[in-house]
This record gives structure tokens, sequence and C-alpha cells, in this order.
């Protein structure tokens, strides 16, 4: 069977890494600004995510779109480090009784931060929101480069539990194709370093899926990872997107793309790995963080590019892939005053349509799925009443409802996660994206 069951080119065009929904390039300017405070009124905040943004980089890879400046000038670093602890003081003071359940630090790379920043950052956030970052479920994104000991030790000392690093390939050929440096001996040194200060889970990411990449290059790589017993691996399928520095050379073959997945799949799971989305591997005896839940609980995010999330607002900065555009936001960012700092400019009103749509995607896009009896609760409606596009996942065959209860992606849905997502898109969020790709 075709893995991709013809999906339309606008549904291909659409496709990409679900996290959230709505993604943010469809947010638009609020008029007037909505102030912080009032975001966050009558919403519960006793268990919410606390996100900082860190947008830097010692380079920008080929396939990135994410919202990070490579190389910023050391003044300009400094400067935003001024206005995010800025940040903190005013969020706290507009959601004086947020309590938070886990916490992390992404970008970017954050440890593109020297030690000395990194640990004015975390002592900030400690004394900024009354938490103790060693009691949370704590994660921050690094790279090969950045992940030096005088930085892990730092965040060792504060008591950080996940250390992501951005591996993409232990393969030189692959790693060209990609658009990234060749940095074998960075890489082993900074894994033999994290496992050395014992962190409590090692996540690696690996990217598959150029047109050059062989099926014994990739078993290559997730065999090279499987050396250091890292708990999680992530693995990122390519998406050549708008505006990345591969753009205009790579092309899409999905069918190999397909194959590589299957192959990983099969790898992993034969060696005690447990598959918990279309991206995450998780060894079966690791531990996993289940008192926050996407779905229902809502997020603070801090930093230029960060997004927050409460039940009918989800907001943030303007975003840009571009690195003129992510420039020239980053300096107006710097510039605000305490005033500014204090409201929304950017977001998107999540209708009762589009909360209902949320709460499938995120929790479809999830191995276990979606729990019948808990959706009915939340919303007093039936799933294939409040969002009719699921019977086109069920007519595609991604769709199980064999077992009592619950509701969620067959093995070929799982596959096609990128694509059934989208599938549950409203018409308005989707115009929003599209609108978004023209420019």
């Amino acid at each position: 069977m075709n893995a991709q069951l013809n999906a339309p080119d606008e549904l291909l065009d659409l496709r990409a890494y679900a996290y959230s929904y709505p993604h943010k390039s469809a947010y638009r300017p609020l008029t007037p600004p909505v102030s912080i405070a009032e975001a966050w009124q009558d919403e519960d905040v006793r268990q919410l995510s606390l996100y900082v943004h860190v947008p830097f980089c010692e380079m920008r890879c080929g396939f990135c779109n994410l919202f990070t400046q490579s190389q910023p000038a050391g003044e300009a670093v400094e400067s935003y480090l001024a206005t995010l602890l800025r940040q903190f003081r005013i969020v706290r003071r507009a959601v004086p009784e947020a309590e938070f359940a886990q916490f992390a630090i992404g970008g970017g790379t954050p440890t593109y931060l020297s030690a000395l920043q990194l640990e004015r950052l975390l002592a900030a956030v400690e004394s900024g929101f009354d938490l103790s970052i060693a009691t949370l479920p704590t994660s921050i994104e690094t790279s090969p480069l950045t992940a030096t000991r005088d930085r892990l030790a730092i965040l060792k000392e504060f008591g950080v539990e996940r250390i992501s690093i951005g591996v993409q390939s232990f393969e030189t050929v692959d790693l060209q194709a990609f658009g990234r440096p060749r940095q074998c001996r960075e890489v082993y040194a900074a894994l033999e370093t994290i496992r050395e200060l014992q962190f409590a889970t090692l996540n690696i990411d690996l990217i598959y899926g150029t047109d050059s990449q062989t099926a014994s290059a990739w078993l290559a790589s997730l065999t090279e990872a499987q050396r250091f017993e890292p708990e999680e691996i992530y693995l990122y399928p390519l998406y050549v997107r708008p505006d990345t520095g591969l753009d205009r050379i790579e092309r899409r073959q999905d069918q190999h793309r397909h194959d590589l997945y299957r192959l990983a799949v099969e790898f992993l799971t034969n060696r005690g790995y447990q598959q918990t989305s279309l991206r995450c591997f998780r060894r079966s005896n690791s531990a996993a963080c289940v008192a926050y839940t996407c779905q229902r609980d809502g997020m603070i995010g801090l930093g230029c590019g960060a997004r927050s999330y409460t039940r009918r607002l989800h907001y943030a900065t303007k975003f840009a892939v571009r690195q003129t555009g992510i420039r020239a936001i980053l300096s107006e960012w710097i510039r605000q005053t305490d005033a500014e700092l204090a409201h929304a400019t950017h977001g998107l009103r999540l209708s009762s349509d589009e909360q209902r749509r949320r709460y499938l995607i995120m929790s479809l896009l999830q191995a276990e799925g979606v729990s019948l009896s808990d959706y009915e609760r939340q919303f007093d409606g039936s799933p294939f009443d409040d969002v009719p596009e699921l019977e086109e996942l069920r007519h595609r065959h991604w769709l199980d409802q064999s077992t009592q209860g619950m509701l969620r992606l067959t093995a070929l849905g799982l596959e096609n996660s990128d694509l059934a997502g989208p599938l549950l898109y409203s018409a308005y969020v989707r115009s929003c994206l599209e609108e978004f790709a023209r420019r």
C-alpha cells in the first residue's frame, strides 16, 4: 500500500512537525494587544509548562526553519538576556499564582550562551518564578559544538534532568546533505561528557530522508547512537521548508523517507524502545513525565519566538524564517518597554471548534491516542460529530477504533502523522498557513 495514499499537493505543503496546533505562522496581530494578566484571567494556572526561548545558534543548518539567528554579536546576546530577565519579572507580576509542572529551554541552541550566561539565566528562572529546577522535569537543547564541559556542569549543578542534543547523523555524507558541518570529534566528546555527568535523560536527535541517504548509512547512525544508550531518540523526517538553505537543492522522495522510517521502527523496537509518537522513541524502562498534558494544560513562553497557550488564546511575538526578518524582530523585541512586554501582540483566539480540533490533534499525534470518555467530559460531544474530517482518516485506514473507549492512529496512520494532523485543521487555520507560505 502506498503510504502517501495520493495526498493532495496542498496537504503536502502544510505537512510539518505538528507539535502544536495552530502553528504560530497562523498567528495574526492582536488588535488591540492583550495584556498578559487578562490573557491568563480565569485560567487554571496550577499545572503549567514554563518555556524559555534562546534564539541563537553557532550556524544555521540547511534544513532549519526555526526562529533563530546565527552568530549574533556578543552585545546582542547580552541585550537579549537583559530584556528576557525583565520579561520574567513582568510576567510573574501578571500571573502571580502560576505553578509549573515542567520547564524547558529551547531555541535555537540555548547552550550558545556561555556558562556564566547560562548560570545567570537559570538563577533568574528560579528566583523569578519561585521554583527549584531540580524538582521539575526539565529539558534543554544543545549542539555538539556548544555542549562543552563548563556549560554542562552548570546545567548539572542546577539539576537539569534531560539533555537533548542535535546530532542529526553520524555519517559525514549525510551531514553534508543536511547542510550541517562535520563535527565528529565534537559529537563524541559531547556525548561522552553528558554520560559522564550522569544526566537522567539523554535524547539524541537524528534526521532521515535525503535523496542520497542509504539504508546502510541510516542503520549505521542508529547503531552508533545506541552505543551511548540514550533514554530517548527523536527521529525527524527531512522536510524542505521555504526559505531554508536546502530549499532550492533538495527534492522530495516520500517513499524513500517512509522506507527509512520503517527500518528505524524495526531497529529500535527490537532494542527495547517504545514508540510514543511518529518521532519519539523511549526506552521501555525510562520514566516519563505524566503530570503535564499538552492537550489540557497551558504554557507560559518567555523570550522572543516563544509561544504561550491558554484555553482560548495562543500568543507569541511576530514570526519569520529568513534571517533578515528574524534579526529585525529580535532588534525590535529587545528594545521593548516594560509596558510593551506586558502585552501579547500576535496570536490566535481559539473558538470552541478550534479547541476541539486542537485537543484531538494533540492527542492523536501521540501513540496512546484519545480517550473518548475524556473527550466527552471535556467538550460534551462526540469527536466524529465535532470534527467530521475524522472520517477521512478512517477512510484512509489511519484510524484505529479496535480498543474500547479509545481512538488512536493505526501503524500506517502514525507513520503519516504529519499528513493526518493537517487533515483535521480548520479551513481558517489552513488559509492562514497558506497565506504565510505565500509571503
